[in-house]
């Protein structure tokens, strides 16, 4: 893999009050490994294929919606190394074609292995046997949470994320949060906004990042992947004024309650605030077919 040389904008959204809030659009960075999913694969992959295996091989771990299902599966497609996905359901083997998601792996050549939640819960054990059966592999964390990921999200930071005072990110397995909070400046303050009701959060970002410069917040609604109307609402009249697409489970979460805690003054004034659109966005389609189905009201799309 090499660094894109593309310029992620830093897109303005006008507010009120006298606090400055951007958002990097670090979804822009690649069609088929968006945002943060690009440098948490980077290291990882790069040192993989320095070892020169004579046949690569990726294993990992997802949903049926995982965007990191998905983007493994396109930079297998793009390095030409063969994929395989431990897809938590077994309930999905006969239907996975009706999935967006894994259709979308699928036509990027990624295999499958349906489990059953139970064997899932337990990755450890799966790892090992996976790594008895595939010695030669790369077997990749779920969300693709390592040390070497933490390292890749150095490169969502530069020149321009500088001056400001808060960096925000959704959080799913930590990854991200702990690479912004690994390598933040002095005068920056980390904020993270939980999708995934998990206790352990604070302390599994504190190990990999060293750093206690950061906060995390629930903004999951009660559980991973829910979508509220309350969130539908939000993402879809945050699309009308601003022009910017958010996913329901992790952007559409992070930018409402950044609002909330704007509104509340937990900002002071003339602060500056950055938030990272991690990208997620292959999602909305599998989460409108949800919400179809359930005569609810449906994301909007922005029209390229």
């Amino acid at each position: 893999m090499t660094i894109p040389e593309i310029s992620i904008p830093l897109t303005e959204i006008p507010l009120e009050k006298n606090i400055k809030l951007f958002i990097k659009r670090e979804d822009l960075i690649h069609p088929g490994i968006s945002g943060n999913k690009f440098w948490k694969l980077y290291y990882n992959i790069n040192q993989y294929l320095q070892q020169q295996p004579e046949y690569p091989f990726i294993v990992t771990f997802g949903g049926a919606f995982s965007n990191h299902i998905a983007a493994v599966s396109a930079l297998g497609k793009e390095q030409g190394i063969k994929t395989l996905g431990i897809i938590r359901g077994e309930e999905l083997e006969d239907k996975w074609q009706e999935n967006p998601t894994l259709a979308f792996a699928h036509t990027n050549g990624m295999a499958f292995r349906f489990v059953t939640r139970t064997a899932y819960r337990n990755k450890e054990s799966l790892t090992r046997d996976l790594q008895k059966e595939f010695s030669s592999a790369l077997i990749i964390p779920e969300g693709g949470t390592n040390h070497h990921a933490v390292k890749g999200i150095q490169h969502m930071l530069n020149e321009g994320t500088k001056s400001f005072d808060y960096l925000c990110t959704a959080v799913g397995t930590g990854g991200t949060v702990s690479g912004l909070s690994k390598f933040a400046g002095e005068h920056q303050q980390v904020l993270g906004f939980k999708a995934v009701n998990d206790p352990t959060l604070d302390d599994e970002v504190f190990k990999l990042s060293g750093r206690k410069n950061f906060t995390l917040f629930e903004a999951h609604d009660g559980s991973y992947g829910k979508i509220t109307d309350e969130n539908i609402r939000f993402i879809n009249n945050f699309s009308e004024y601003y022009g910017i697409q958010l996913d329901p489970v992790y952007t559409g979460k992070m930018m409402r309650l950044i609002f909330r805690l704007i509104e509340e003054d937990l900002f002071p004034e003339n602060a500056r605030i950055l938030a990272f659109h991690t990208g997620g966005l292959q999602g909305i389609s599998g989460a409108n077919r949800m919400l179809e189905e359930h005569n609810r009201p449906l994301i909007r799309l922005i029209k390229s």
